[in-house]
């Protein structure tokens, strides 16, 4: 092993060291609410107070553990949980969601559009589906990386190539899709409970980054079939070894005709909303009869929950999967299951920003680190590039993108509203940090499955093997993405409906 090599190892294994000395994401934020009632205390001693922007109303910091604070901490433990608005957002996406993927149909299109494929466009159908899989959530990073590797070895390319474009896109794409998913709910609402801070009327809409998104999955589908063919293939050279073959699911005789009338019943349910969208009158539409502030689009996550219904439904029902409503009521309990950790963390998480927000210190931080900002002249896209710089490194050691973005967005969001950045442009500057890092983490809680896959290629192959395969995806991702948001910061084009860098 070369010098250099051995200092890669040392930072690599000094990152899994200090990553797991870091409590469970539950004590984190447990952690960090008992350090915003010591610190209100310490606020408060001396004084310290704000005055929020648009009014003469100067506030006071207040004390958590004041009689006024323990009475708002005992009173509103359990309201802080339940109204917390990311929680009733991503269980209501999970239940419709969970149901597709629980009956096969998620599996079934990823299988089929992968092994499909044509030779020559394998790698871009790779990558495409691998990006799109965040539909089924993190499902599609087990998924995707072993099926790419099967079918790279079948068409006599080399497995670990297809691998790695697999858990690339699928990690490292996360945060693109063409469709409004479970993510675009979850950091949404944990936006919009952070821009309350300093606009009460303020809502991120879970479409606020879906232009952005859209052009992102066609671009990474690109650059990742690139650095796959350009970067990685060559340098993995011509694979030589034997393996087993992978074992495949087989599919039930009826899997075909459930698919097909699946996706007509969600055409069907498309056309009934767009004939309902622009009936004259429609209620679906705002008040001036635009899109953009309108019932249909406040809704948004509900019309995507029936869309997943509708197919899911159908395909169960087609494939002898669901015989009952039983089975379709167990089969979302099996999807809101599956979503058990991510409640408890978010118990505790909303506590974090309901003590923040009540003390008064989120508005104070983010007034005097704007102020701040703008004395050093840090504002706009040079400040916006130092904060994906912030949220990558920060990658390094919380690989969890919700609770990493619970834990910023009450500090970020505010103050760069403070700056005239909309919190929808901010939210899209730590998607494309947080993503883009997810492959390079040692601490990527899929790792070590990824790895297995490895192995059943290359027997020696270590996080170390997995990193150096990784980089040249992150690298190029990063690069991107920042030239892509970049071009709307500079242009001032919505990134979604409504939604641009400017407030």
């Amino acid at each position: 092993m070369t010098t250099k090599e051995q200092k890669s190892n040392r930072v690599l294994d000094g990152i899994e060291t200090i990553g797991n000395r870091l409590p469970h994401p539950f004590f984190l934020f447990l952690y960090l609410a008992i350090f915003v009632m010591i610190l209100s205390f310490v606020f408060s001693f001396f004084n310290a107070t704000v005055k929020p922007p648009g009014t003469d109303k100067v506030l006071e910091v207040k004390n958590l553990f004041s009689g006024e604070g323990i009475e708002y901490i005992l009173t509103n433990l359990v309201t802080n949980f339940t109204g917390f608005a990311p929680l009733g957002l991503v269980i209501s996406m999970m239940i419709g969601v969970g149901l597709a993927e629980k009956v096969g149909f998620l599996e079934y299109i990823i299988q089929k559009t992968i092994v499909k494929a044509p030779p020559s466009l394998v790698t871009y159908a790779v990558v495409f589906i691998g990006i799109m899989g965040n539909i089924a959530s993190d499902a599609a990073t087990i998924l995707i990386p072993p099926l790419a590797a099967m079918v790279f070895y079948k068409l006599g390319r080399h497995p670990i190539a297809g691998l790695a474009a697999g858990f690339a896109a699928a990690s490292s794409g996360f945060t693109a899709n063409l469709l409004v998913v479970g993510t675009d709910a979850l950091l949404a609402g944990i936006s919009t409970e952070s821009a309350k801070i300093i606009d009460p009327s303020m809502v991120v809409s879970p479409v606020a980054n879906w232009y952005f998104n859209i052009i992102s999955t066609f671009l990474l589908t690109i650059v990742g079939a690139l650095v796959t063919t350009k970067i990685i293939e060559p340098r993995l050279g011509e694979y030589k070894g034997s393996v087993d073959e992978l074992d495949q699911h087989e599919d039930s005789p009826y899997a075909k005709k459930a698919f097909v009338l699946s996706l007509i019943a969600g055409a069907i349910y498309v056309l009934i909303l767009a004939i309902g969208l622009f009936i004259p009158n429609s209620p679906l539409m705002g008040p001036k009869g635009d899109i953009l502030e309108s019932p249909f689009l406040a809704g948004i996550v509900p019309v995507i929950l029936g869309l997943f219904l509708v197919v899911g439904i159908t395909f169960g029902i087609v494939d002898k999967k669901i015989k009952s409503t039983h089975d379709i009521g167990g089969f979302m309990t099996e999807a809101v299951n599956d979503m058990s950790g991510y409640i408890v963390l978010i118990f505790v998480a909303a506590q974090f920003i309901s003590f923040f927000q009540w003390s008064n210190m989120a508005t104070w931080i983010a007034m005097n680190g704007a102020e701040f900002l703008k004395s050093i002249h840090l504002t706009g896209l040079g400040l916006i590039l130092l904060y994906i710089v912030f949220t990558a490194s920060l990658n390094l050691l919380i690989t969890s993108g919700s609770a990493k973005w619970a834990l910023e967005a009450p500090v970020f969001v505010p103050m760069f509203m403070q700056l005239g950045i909309h919190p929808g442009f901010t939210q899209a500057a730590y998607r494309i940090a947080d993503s883009s890092f997810n492959i390079v983490t040692p601490l990527n809680p899929y790792f070590v499955v990824i790895i297995a896959f490895l192995n059943k290629y290359d027997k020696k192959a270590g996080i170390g093997t997995l990193i150096s395969l990784m980089i040249p995806y992150t690298v190029a991702f990063i690069i991107t993405w920042i030239i892509l948001l970049t071009f709307f910061y500079l242009t001032g084009l919505p990134l979604g409906p409504g939604v641009t860098k400017n407030l």
